[in-house]
């Protein structure tokens, strides 16, 4: 069995279908299989098995080892072996291919145009000339919001230190009772975990993707808004406006946008988390014990081990505790279970009498 270096990322978030993307994990995780070794396993119809296969094949995923054979009609049963995973996701990422710089100024400020913007002097706009500046004027008017901040992210990439700086002040907003909605662009490579979006979904943050995004903008409770002075370089700071008309119809801009929005929920790969009860029961039987021994040594009744892998199973969608083993084991939620095969028996020199 190959050893895995790496979780396996469920791959029906790019449109695989789920039998496709089980017999992903389980040939990658396990080894070449033939397709009715796969269906005997995975407690799968062969008709199943070889359609996730077929499937596989297209995108190039798993190829057989050998051209299949052909007897009376029947195809025969055929070894299969997965691709690398690195390869397989650089195949399914949607690489992003960024505008010119041009088009991105030009659809910044063509967001505005039309807007009847105040004049530069004008004492509803007001320029904060630096990130500096900028950063400290949101965090006024972000301690100073009451029951709504909006808010879209252009960057095609955020990094996981601005991601975790960004959560504690999301967080203080959530707590505070203020309802945040956000709009960004989908991840470049289409990879990333939903546990941020998680932590503030628990207290009512709401995140959603959009592939185009015209303007980076920030607003807080409909009534100041705040967007890039130059959309490339945002050392030149923030543009802050608090003419009503304009931010009316920049909330309602984004009110369009966030309609057209998904939610990354739906797609993404939350994290798997077990209970204590759960990760004692599963360790116990990955090590290979049976119901009745792990049940005595977590001193539970065989019944109470049988529901709770059912419900464990329910929850996450399997259909028998080897697909259970395998997506732990692919998530790193649980070690894998070790499965061993009959050894062929040595022959014998004694003969029959």
């Amino acid at each position: 069995m190959p050893e895995a270096t790496e979780t396996i990322p469920r791959l029906t978030r790019w449109g695989v279908s789920p039998d496709a993307d089980l017999i992903f994990r389980a040939l990658t995780m396990m080894g070449g299989r033939k397709d009715t070794e796969l269906s005997r396993e995975l407690g799968l119809p062969r008709s199943r098995v070889v359609a996730a296969l077929d499937e596989l094949a297209a995108m190039r995923a798993a190829q057989p080892t050998r051209s299949p054979e052909i007897r009376s009609g029947t195809q025969v049963a055929r070894r299969w072996d997965p691709c690398p995973v690195s390869q397989v996701l650089r195949q399914l990422r949607r690489p992003v291919v960024p505008g010119s710089q041009r088009d991105r100024w030009r659809e910044h400020f063509g967001t505005l145009d039309g807007l009847d913007l105040p004049a530069l002097d004008d004492s509803r706009i007001r320029h904060w000339g630096s990130r500096p500046l900028a950063r400290r004027r949101i965090a006024h008017l972000a301690a100073a919001e009451r029951y709504e901040h909006l808010a879209i992210n252009t960057e095609e990439v955020i990094t996981a230190d601005a991601t975790a700086a960004a959560l504690p002040a999301d967080r203080a907003l959530v707590d505070r009772g203020i309802q945040i909605r956000i709009l960004g662009r989908p991840p470049g490579d289409g990879d990333r975990s939903t546990a941020h979006l998680a932590q503030l979904g628990s207290g009512g943050g709401i995140y959603r993707e959009l592939p185009d995004l015209p303007i980076k903008l920030l607003v807080f409770d409909r009534r100041v808004a705040l967007f890039p002075a130059d959309p490339l370089n945002f050392e030149t700071g923030v543009v802050e406006i608090d003419d009503a008309p304009v931010v009316q119809a920049l909330c309602g801009l984004f009110d369009r946008l966030w309609t057209q929005g998904r939610d990354p929920h739906r797609q993404g790969v939350p994290p798997i988390t077990l209970t204590p009860r759960e990760q004692a029961l599963v360790a116990l039987l990955s090590a290979g014990h049976t119901d009745v021994s792990a049940a005595k040594e977590l001193k539970l009744s065989v019944r109470t081990v049988a529901y709770t892998m059912r419900e464990l199973m329910d929850r996450l969608g399997v259909e028998n505790r080897f697909q259970l083993a395998l997506l732990l084991g692919a998530a790193g939620a649980a070690p894998l279970p070790t499965y061993r095969t009959a050894e062929p028996a040595e022959p014998s020199d004694r003969k029959e009498e």
